[in-house]
């Protein structure tokens, strides 16, 4: 049972755009899951990224509001500094950054270059990690796995933001980021706030 519902998750997750909602169950199964995992943590609304799928899922009073294709890092899931891997574990959001800036903006430690970037929408490597349009930081919440030392998210730069590579969106391929199209990511931030729950999950 447990399977059968695993992979109609995956198969109906996959059919879903961002502005549909699926059907209750997956978000039932997604809450149910955190829920146990992470007993203490307020599930109303959140982010959840699951990288296996390499989809971003927005909750909002508990329920799935936004699904959106994304793409994590081309060395898997973990959490060590200098793997750059995305990282896993239970995070929240920590800053904002780029509001108002023109779609493909090009940003370097958070602040706008004045660059605009030519965005692929084709599977082309650039062959720089341009980060465009929005970032939204992330700070790890679990001493020993995302938060403290080496493991540090937030002192990893791990982010959520905007890509000149929109032609590798769902399918992994970062350096360890939480990649978004450029209207989507500029989508997300306008919705969220600052201080939501972020649960990565490798699954």
């Amino acid at each position: 049972m447990v399977i059968l519902l695993a992979f109609n998750f995956k198969v109906e997750a996959k059919a879903q755009s961002k502005n549909q909602r699926p059907p209750n169950y997956i978000s039932d199964f997604i809450i149910d899951y955190i829920s146990i995992k992470y007993p203490t943590v307020t599930l109303d609304t959140f982010i959840y990224v699951g990288v296996e799928r390499q989809k971003l899922y927005l909750f909002v009073d508990g329920e799935v509001e936004r699904i959106y294709d994304v793409s994590t890092s081309k060395n898997g899931a973990g959490t060590q500094s200098g793997s750059e891997q995305t990282p896993i574990g239970l995070h929240v959001i920590a800053g904002k950054y780029g509001e108002g800036l023109p779609k493909g903006g090009v940003l370097k430690g958070r602040k706008f270059t004045g660059k605009i970037a030519d965005i692929q929408t084709e599977p082309f490597s650039t062959g720089c990690d341009d980060i465009t349009s929005r970032v939204i930081t992330i700070k790890g919440l679990e001493e020993g796995i995302n938060k403290g030392g080496a493991n540090d998210s937030y002192h990893r730069k791990i982010y959520i933001h905007g890509t000149v590579e929109e032609g590798f969106i769902g399918q992994p391929a970062s350096h360890g980021c939480v990649r978004m199209r450029n209207d989507d990511v500029i989508e997300l931030f306008d919705i969220i706030d600052e201080g939501i729950n972020l649960i990565i999950l490798n699954n």
